[in-house]
């Protein structure tokens, strides 16, 4: 990180410790005095909510210089953990008691915790994917996978034919058609687990001690190319979540806005 992203990272969250100090305060002489201090603290909780919400909006339009990426992710990390903390000194507690305030609860906490799994695959996906030393476009990983599929058979095909042996040819039957079929180890991509690759080890050494060397010049060539699906199957799990997480975080956050708004009308109807 660069001493001008650090500053910008020391501004920013020295800006929420003074908002939330300065709320915190308020709240506190409101309770010595006997009074409410629900209406302040309501109005900023609802304005980082739809600063928050404004975050998605600017993705939308990243053509317009609006400020880089990686400001606007820092202020929306920081704003949600801001906004949660606003939301504790807003109700004074950790669970509300009545049916409407818990359903409330629910989707404020859910938007939370989807948006820091969110800012985490922002922060780390990215760098596993770099990690594969390959770049594929999501759309075109089934057509990938298919060629790759279809020269694992031409190479067992070829090996049963020039060895006169169908070892490399049974173990791929019996195996690898499985991994080649489709994007395999999905749950263990998503939390970076290196299932995948181990498996493919134990793959190439349980057959490699029953094979001639010609035969096992097919089985590295089927190998490399096991190896390289693998990198193409971390790509499929890790891109797919990167683009499905916002169609449950953004639902959320859009439900919590609504029901934000008509908590809002109903203490300023009651209130009049």
């Amino acid at each position: 990180m660069s001493s001008v992203s650090r500053l910008r990272a020391v501004l920013v969250w020295l800006t929420a410790l003074i908002i939330f100090g300065l709320l915190f305060l308020e709240a506190r002489q409101a309770q010595i005095s006997l009074e409410s201090a629900e209406i302040t603290t309501g109005w900023w909780l609802f304005g980082l909510m739809i600063f928050l919400a404004v975050f998605n909006m600017r993705k939308k339009l990243s053509m317009i210089p609006l400020g880089n990426a990686a400001t606007w992710l820092l202020l929306h990390a920081v704003g949600g953990l801001l906004a949660l903390v606003v939301y504790w000194l807003h109700t004074r507690n950790l669970w509300p008691v009545g049916s409407y305030e818990q359903l409330l609860a629910v989707l404020f906490y859910a938007t939370v915790l989807t948006g820091i799994i969110g800012y985490s695959i922002q922060r780390f996906y990215p760098k596993r994917l770099t990690q594969t030393g390959m770049e594929i476009i999501y759309e075109r990983i089934p057509r990938e996978i298919s060629e790759l599929r279809e020269r694992a058979e031409e190479l067992v095909l070829e090996c049963t034919e020039k060895t006169d042996s169908e070892t490399l040819g049974r173990h791929y039957v019996d195996s690898l058609a499985w991994f080649f079929r489709q994007p395999q180890f999905f749950r263990n991509h998503v939390v970076g687990s290196q299932r995948g690759a181990h498996w493919l080890r134990q793959q190439d050494t349980a057959v490699r001690r029953y094979l001639s060397d010609d035969e096992k010049a097919y089985l590295d060539e089927l190998t490399a190319l096991a190896e390289y699906k693998n990198g193409v199957d971390i790509h499929y799990a890790l891109q797919g979540i990167m683009k499905r997480w916002l169609l449950l975080h953004v639902p959320l956050t859009m439900g919590l806005l609504a029901i934000a708004v008509w908590h809002l009308l109903i203490v300023h109807i009651y209130a009049l």
